[in-house]
């Protein structure tokens, strides 16, 4: 054997344990670290605000108390109205009002209702309406009855009001009054107006359940907004 033989073979022998002393630790089994929680404070900045949490703006904005939603977004609501206060006040008039304004308080802008007046049949807490009048403490007017053959509305001898008949502020017992006008049909009228806050012109009877083009056009002439 030549002498170099047994270096050469020590050498052989020391690449071989190295290539494997390698092998093994690249194979061995490692610790794999969980994913540390997101901190809570981050993830709550990343979600939209809540707007039913306490503290949270409001997305949708809601109109006040005693104001009337915008349906149309016309801005009427936030605006004024102007009304007409007439009757036992002590200071009769037109009078501008903040729109979503009562039947009250027109007749605080008014000075109040002189004392003694009988304040039957007024709804203090109806909702105004622009160009509104609101008669206090006066009665529409004593019937009269019709000449034979035809009366104020069209019905033989049937009764109406001397004066037009506001539709507004008349009560049950009011309505009836009108020619054709029963208990049955004066409630409808009043539910009518409490569903819309009230009529805003003659017109809107044809709306009421029971009122056709023939009773319409016997009660046109006999009542006001």
């Amino acid at each position: 054997m030549a002498p170099r033989t047994p270096v050469v073979l020590g050498l052989v022998l020391l690449a071989a344990v190295g290539v494997a002393a390698f092998h093994f630790w690249s194979v061995r089994p490692q610790a794999v670290r969980a994913p540390e929680p997101v901190a809570d404070a981050a993830v709550a900045s990343a979600l939209p605000p809540d707007p039913l949490r306490s503290g949270a703006p409001d997305p949708v904005p809601r109109p006040a108390a005693g104001e009337l939603p915008d349906a149309g977004g016309s801005g009427r609501a936030s605006g004024q109205i102007v009304v007409d206060v007439s009757g036992k006040v002590r200071r009769p008039g037109v009078r501008r009002l903040p729109a979503g304004s009562r039947v009250a308080d027109a007749l605080d802008a008014a000075g109040g209702v002189r004392a003694g007046t009988d304040m039957t049949g007024l709804n203090r807490a109806r909702l105004l309406m622009d160009g509104e009048q609101v008669v206090v403490g006066l009665p529409p007017g004593p019937p009269v009855s019709g000449a034979a053959g035809g009366g104020p509305g069209g019905a033989p001898g049937g009764p109406g009001p001397s004066a037009p008949l506001s539709l507004n502020t008349a009560t049950a017992e009011q309505l009836e009054t009108l020619p054709g006008v029963g208990p049955v049909l004066a409630q409808h009228m009043i539910d009518y107006r409490a569903e819309n806050n009230g009529f805003r012109s003659v017109d809107e009877l044809r709306q009421v359940n029971g009122i056709g083009d023939r009773r319409f056009a016997e009660l046109q002439p006999l009542v006001r907004p």
